[in-house]
């Protein structure tokens, strides 16, 4: 009878033991850092379920994954996305990984595919005003990009490109056989796009994206393969490595159970996928080997009055505008491009330029003037090749009334050719001194012999038009002027109808 206890109690133990055995290998794949669901799904617990369940191989992988060498927050929640500190203007390698397995997407094998990493707004608030936000930050940041590559630390890139309308992106090509690492800068920082208030303000969170995308069949870079994402908090130099420490001590302090509720620190971040951003991306051509935009130059436009706001039957644009004509042309030759510069004020870089046609000229992107000239003269160079020119604040126009105005309109009437001509005078200050200047320079008369401008009203009086009527004229208000002599001087009067 002892010996049938002995054997019960070594079958017991035994099974113990192998039971033990089975549950710490279970632990062990579970608990070794990366695995799929896939894995979990086979274990033999789940196997009565796996009808219902799509097979391994039905599983669609990313065909791409992309790393983001910068350690997780420990203080974010379980089911909380990752949350990455960075530093203000650091490069940060983010490695672009093939993930395909052998036969996957057969057409991208041996050729290279285009990838747009982007600095974007993680709250939905902010990204409908992402333009707004974006164009602020400009005036205030002038010659600076919320996003650049690092380029001499970067591996396996190949035609790097910026646009100078989109400060938050860079592009760039690569080849998903050869290993390829993108270090990338953040010089926007978080706390740029708060609401300025009292007391200590969290910054808004960033989202690093990346699109990927393969050629068509025109040999544009427009068909997409795959985005993925991170959400980052971006801090002034060393700023993110405190944050970090503070995050770590106040983990530190809770209680066993409370830091069960958040996730480990993990030495990098994976990007995870999502939606591809909206915007159209710039296609590469295969036979586009500058990798610089090239600026066209704007159509010569020109200017009528329309018959309902005329006192006169005929009238006629005044031409080209100022800006229009002095914009330097892709066809410019190296001779014509240095009188330009001349010009406008860039004879410190004549020599510089001395090679320089104007399309060459054309060519250079923000970027590159800022690094040749320096970023005032820089950023001045860029808005003059594409002729930025202030928006006035009040258009007039402006005809000189003809002698004898009664014969001529009969003359018109009568089969004659001679229109009122009329000339669009653009206000940027709306004072009376800046319509007489206007007017004597448009019509030719010395402008220390205009004495006052006058405007006539009811009954034929003379109003003197003053800073606060310029600044009542209606936008685009027509205008017949004389000039009458002043009586015992050289000077004249100018009479507006």
């Amino acid at each position: 009878m002892a010996w049938v206890l002995k054997m019960d109690e070594v079958i017991e133990s035994g099974l113990v033991h192998d039971f033990d055995a089975s549950l710490s290998g279970i632990g062990q794949e579970l608990g070794a850092g990366a695995y799929s669901m896939s894995d979990v799904l086979a274990l033999p617990i789940f196997k009565q379920e796996d009808s219902s369940l799509p097979l391994d191989d039905e599983t669609k992988q990313p065909p791409f994954q992309y790393v983001m060498c910068a350690a997780t927050s420990p203080a974010v929640k379980l089911h909380d996305e990752t949350l990455t500190y960075l530093n203000q203007g650091q490069s940060y390698e983010i490695r672009m990984l093939d993930n395909r397995k052998m036969g996957d997407m057969p057409e991208i094998s041996g050729k290279l595919v285009k990838s747009i990493i982007r600095v974007v707004f993680h709250d939905r608030r902010l990204q409908y005003t992402e333009h707004q936000q974006l164009e602020g930050w400009k005036w205030n940041r002038p010659g600076d990009r919320l996003l650049d590559l690092d380029i001499p630390m970067s591996v396996g890139i190949i035609d790097t490109r910026t646009n100078p309308s989109q400060l938050n992106a860079v592009e760039f090509l690569w080849d998903p056989a050869k290993r390829t690492s993108a270090f990338i800068q953040v010089h926007c920082i978080s706390t740029e796009f708060t609401p300025r208030k009292h007391g200590g303000e969290k910054g808004v969170p960033f989202r690093i994206q990346v699109d990927t995308f393969k050629q068509n069949e025109n040999g544009e870079y427009t068909d997409h393969l795959h985005s993925a994402s991170c959400q980052i908090k971006v801090f002034k130099p060393k700023g993110a490595d405190r944050k970090q420490k503070t995050d770590r001590e106040k983990m530190e302090k809770r209680t066993a159970h409370e830091k069960e509720k958040y996730q480990p620190s993990y030495d990098t971040t994976i990007l995870t996928e999502c939606s591809p951003w909206p915007d159209t991306p710039t296609a590469y051509v295969n036979n586009s080997p500058s990798a610089a935009p090239t600026f066209t130059s704007p159509p010569q436009s020109t200017c009528s009055v329309p018959d309902s706001n005329s006192s006169s039957p005929n009238h006629q644009g005044d031409g080209v505008s100022q800006a229009s004509s002095e914009q330097l042309q892709p066809s410019a030759t190296i001779q014509e491009t240095q009188q330009w510069l001349l010009k406008n004020r860039f004879s410190s870089y004549t020599r510089l330029f001395s090679n320089f046609s104007g399309a060459d000229l054309l060519k250079l992107t923000k970027e590159d003037l800022v690094q040749i000239c320096g970023a005032a003269d820089g950023i001045r160079l860029y808005n003059s090749l594409k002729s930025r020119s202030v928006r006035p604040r009040l258009t007039i126009y402006v005809c000189q009334e003809q002698p004898s105005s009664t014969q001529a309109a009969g003359s018109r009437e009568n089969g004659g050719s001679a229109p009122y001509v009329y000339h669009a005078i653009y206000l940027e200050e709306m004072v009376a001194s800046e319509v007489a200047r206007k007017l004597a320079v448009v019509f030719n008369i010395p402008s220390h012999q205009v004495n006052h401008v006058y405007r006539q009203g009811p009954t034929g009086i003379h109003i003197l038009v003053s800073d606060q009527m310029v600044q009542n004229f209606q936008d685009e208000s027509c205008f017949l002027f004389s000039t009458i002599k002043v009586e015992n001087g050289d000077g004249v009067h100018i009479i507006l109808k």
